[in-house]
């Protein structure tokens, strides 16, 4: 069986040869994005797998149907890139990772609330330039904050978890409660998180209830001082009112690892030609963000835990018919 895959970089290539090693599965890698033009990378082949940003709406998966393309396999949790009426109308069936490590993610979501909060960033770059002022290095501390998190999958917990060690209270929005949660946190409704927390972080899936959870309306409703993070899917905040709260001073500060619009842009080394999106642009220009590019599941750890449930995944839908993590 040969499969290609689509936006493939080279910290996950040698690790996907390692897993698929003796499998019988030959394995070619293009770094392109799968769109409607780079498609027809995919001819001869009878799967591909695929990531966060490769585009697979319905004019996408009818290309790769006529080209005899039968099984989709996403080496991510999230499947939002994906028009899964479609695929099914087509008969291409998509299989996903539903848990790599959620402390990958987690732990990245803290890194950069402790950058963002103490500076360590500005105070590294200072340094290097012999700058020993502290002026402007001013945080807070986490203990006796309040977190919100609004989500509380896998993810959400492990997160609610390590605030918890930092001696913070832990509200919680998900319309699935957890019980685990329950003995970590508080249940409260959206408004709640959104009036008394000091932090907010999303851990929540994107679909048409979630899309632009925090647009004006909610800034409006947080404390001044209070700092975002998103490492879920970026069109979770509606970014030009996040950029609105930033100038107004509505909101404290914002950790993002996603962007709405980072199709094109993400995973990419833009520094020669500048960045286009004017949004994003104005983002990098408030020191009270902090950007990092989709990189929070980037551990050796999740990268094998991808690798090996996308194979296993593969191997059950052609040798067993059937996958437990299929859409």
């Amino acid at each position: 069986m040969k499969i290609s895959f689509f936006s493939a970089r080279k910290y996950e290539q040698e690790v996907f040869e390692s897993v698929f090693a003796n499998t019988g599965m030959e394995l070619d890698f293009f770094e392109l994005r799968l769109t409607a033009k780079t498609a027809q990378l995919a001819k001869g082949f009878t799967t591909i797998c695929c990531f966060v940003n490769d585009l697979l709406n319905a004019e996408v998966l009818t290309e790769l149907s006529k080209m005899g393309i039968k099984n989709i396999a996403l080496r991510c949790a999230g499947f939002n890139n994906v028009n899964l009426p479609k695929a099914k109308e087509l008969g291409i069936r998509v299989v996903r990772v539903p848990d790599y490590s959620p402390y990958a993610v987690a732990e990245h979501a803290v890194a950069l609330l402790l950058t963002l909060n103490r500076k360590t960033h500005r105070a590294h770059s200072r340094i290097r330039d012999l700058n020993f002022s502290l002026e402007g290095l001013v945080g807070f501390d986490l203990r006796g904050k309040t977190v919100g998190i609004i989500g509380t999958g896998k993810i959400g917990r492990v997160f609610a978890g390590i605030m918890k060690g930092f001696g913070c209270t832990i509200l919680a929005y998900d319309p699935y409660p957890h019980k685990e949660m329950e003995s970590i946190g508080t249940y409260v409704t959206l408004p709640e998180i959104f009036k008394n927390a000091d932090i907010i972080s999303l851990h929540c899936p994107l679909n048409d209830s979630t899309k632009h959870l925090l647009s004006a309306s909610t800034f409006e409703m947080m404390k001044p001082n209070a700092v975002i993070i998103n490492t879920g899917r970026g069109a979770l905040i509606d970014s030009k009112a996040l950029i609105d709260a930033l100038k107004t001073h509505k909101i404290g500060g914002a950790c993002l690892d996603v962007y709405e619009e980072e199709e094109g842009v993400f995973f990419t080394d833009q520094s020669t030609g500048g960045i286009m999106d004017d949004v994003l642009a104005r983002l990098t220009t408030f020191p009270n963000v902090i950007l990092t590019s989709h990189q929070a599941f980037l551990t050796n750890e999740a990268l094998r835990n991808i690798a090996e449930t996308t194979r296993d995944n593969i191997r059950n839908l052609v040798d067993q018919g059937k996958c437990q993590n299929e859409l």
